[in-house]
């Protein structure tokens, strides 16, 4: 398997209101829905929120917030009154999904900044869960490590879906114009499947802790899934 490489993605050098930019959000939407992340990370952590009190979940690179969304619509065990934070270091949170968050009774807001330097200065709090969809390929090995060691001193629970980097994947991405994908979309995930992750390499990246479990494996067709949880 050839190791990971990284690249800029044309989504994350556009401003937020560019109409290649906004396409391309909508775009995304449709392929989280085909990758299934919300219900593959949902059906992880059901069981999760019956053994410990959920207070505070951060969304690193939430984007316009949709998978947020998405993930809280399948997770009925959630507790009104729960803080959910939006991290983005663009400030692209949609004001319609912020208030359909609000109407399901949670307390969303949203944090403009960058997500590993937020979290570092962030204080620990009991109950936070962290949420990370395709972002941590965004990452270099080293700032995932940086990353990691930040989560585990602040959180009680994390899970990300990333995409898997291999020949199947690879090939799905340069078949995205089928379902009327933009070129910036059709650019970007090609990018992202080469700089996403297979085998144990998250597992490798998280702090040396007795106190953790980790699981990490294949998920879906197209995604990798990484779940770290305090014992």
């Amino acid at each position: 398997m050839i190791g990971r490489s990284l690249q800029a993605e044309w989504l994350d050098e556009l401003p937020a209101d560019d109409p290649r930019a906004v396409r391309s959000r909508a775009d995304l939407r449709r392929i989280n829905a085909l990758m299934g992340n919300a219900r593959l990370m949902s059906k992880a952590l059901r069981g999760a929120t019956r053994q410990a009190a959920v207070r505070r979940i951060v969304d690193l690179g939430t984007g316009d917030g949709a998978f947020l969304l998405n993930w809280v619509r399948r997770m009925p065990s959630l507790a009104p009154g729960t803080e959910l934070l939006l991290v983005d270091r663009n400030a692209a949170a949609d004001a319609g999904i912020v208030t359909a968050l609000c109407a399901r009774g949670f307390r969303p807001r949203s944090v403009e900044a960058d997500g590993l330097e937020w979290l570092q200065a962030q204080p620990v709090e009991e109950g936070t869960w962290v949420l990370a969809n395709l972002v941590l390929h965004h990452f270099t090995t080293e700032n995932v490590r940086l990353l990691f060691n930040a989560i585990a001193e602040k959180a009680e629970l994390f899970c990300a879906c990333e995409p898997r980097r291999g020949p199947g994947s690879l090939v799905a991405s340069n078949m995205l114009g089928l379902i009327g994908a933009n070129h910036v979309t059709r650019h970007d995930a090609t990018v992202s499947v080469r700089a996403g992750f297979h085998k144990r390499e998250l597992s490798a990246l998280w702090p040396v802790q007795p106190h953790w479990r980790l699981r990490e494996q294949r998920a879906g067709p197209f995604s990798h899934f990484f779940l770290a949880q305090r014992l």
